[in-house]
């Protein structure tokens, strides 16, 4: 039986770089377009080439997706998708980083995976659906990031001249607040400039509170549909849980089967301590790896710190190791934050025990309480 060609690649935009091998033999080097074209041409060389072997593909995630993927994967090919921030990497490779031995430092790992059994660091492949879902959710947050930015740009605006918000107006961005601002906004004594900025950015400010609405009704039909409707349901029974934390979770966590244990979807998150050992010292241990989904940690502190003023369980677990530091009170939050994300994983599996109400995304309790 032929031995399989492995190719490994260096994806850009514009171009793909190409170490291609069989065995132990020298690359040969391919450089292609990275249109649809190019990519049509490239596969059929690959097979040209192969001659009925097996050919075996690797390349490094990137902002681009996973497009590459599934018409590899479609032509017969087998792709392995890898993590660039869990490749080893010498301080000396680091500094001469060119495309080609970034090529050839992809085909090396994928020599040792089939001719060794090495481990690939490759990343988990979500389906088409959860990258769908992925979308809407992700730009709900980035959404909702841009209006905070505006609102502090505003506040800031107001501080920089000496403006005071009137103590008639409740507590801030109420619409006593907002009608107070837009008045403001048309004082003729103050400058020009200042009118301007400000009027900026109370448009701003309008036009992304409207387009969360538009994204607020998306997500609440997303929770009806059926691979979330029942999951959804479980998991904002959690105190401190709301649907826009279950949504997150969910979506960006993807198949939650594959873990087979709560260590796995600990470090997934990167909640877990790093470690550092060497000779006769210890397996000491540091701070949290912070590795995958940023976003799903995010929601998980806002819903920890939901819990732990509203749950007693909760509470008591975080005051019973925060005391035993009270100068790193963020160990106890981040061990709230694994035993948060442990129980939404456990609830996940289970499916929630019965279909959803068709619970609505409700802005102000997004990070809120279920109850």
């Amino acid at each position: 039986m032929a031995q399989p060609i492995m190719v490994g690649c260096d994806l850009h935009d514009q171009t793909m770089l190409l170490k291609i091998a069989q065995g132990r033999d020298k690359a040969q080097t391919l450089s292609v377009k990275n249109t649809a074209e190019g990519r049509r041409q490239m596969i059929a060389k690959l097979k040209g080439f192969a001659g009925g072997a097996q050919i075996i593909f690797v390349y490094e995630a990137s902002g681009q997706g996973f497009g590459l993927y599934d018409e590899l994967t479609d032509a017969g090919i087998t792709c392995f998708v890898l993590a660039p921030t869990k490749i080893v990497r010498s301080t000396q490779q680091k500094r001469q980083k060119t495309d080609e031995k970034d090529a050839e430092d992809l085909l090396e790992l994928l020599r040792a995976r089939v001719l060794a059994g090495n481990r690939l660091p490759k990343v988990w492949i979500p389906d088409l659906q959860t990258r769908d879902d992925r979308e809407s959710v992700r730009t709900r947050l980035d959404v909702a990031d841009k209006l905070t930015a505006v609102k502090t740009q505003i506040k800031g605006l107001l501080k920089r001249h000496g403006l005071t918000r009137p103590g008639d107006t409740g507590k801030s961005w109420t619409r006593r607040f907002e009608a107070w601002l837009k008045c403001v906004s048309e004082q003729p004594e103050l400058g020009a400039g200042m009118r301007a900025a400000l009027a900026s950015s109370l448009r701003q400010a309008k036009a992304l509170d409207q387009e969360l609405e538009h994204l607020d009704h998306a997500l609440t039909e997303l929770v009806a549909a059926p691979h979330y409707a029942s999951a959804v349901a479980g998991l904002i029974k959690l105190q401190g849980v709301g649907v826009l934390t279950a949504l997150v979770f969910l979506a960006e966590v993807g198949d939650l089967g594959r873990f087979e244990n709560r260590r796995q979807i600990g470090a997934y998150l990167g909640l877990a301590p790093s470690s550092h050992e060497s000779g006769q010292c210890g397996d000491r241990k540091g701070h949290i790896t912070r590795q995958g989904p940023a976003r799903v940690r995010r929601v998980l502190c806002q819903a920890t710190w939901a819990r732990i003023r509203t749950e007693s369980s909760a509470r008591v677990a975080y005051q019973r190791i925060a005391e035993k530091n009270p100068k790193k009170k963020k160990v106890a939050v981040v061990a709230a934050m694994r035993r948060l994300a442990v129980l939404m994983w456990h609830r996940g599996r289970e499916g929630g025990g019965g279909p959803t109400s068709n619970p609505v995304v409700r802005r102000e309790a997004c990070y809120a309480p279920a109850g």
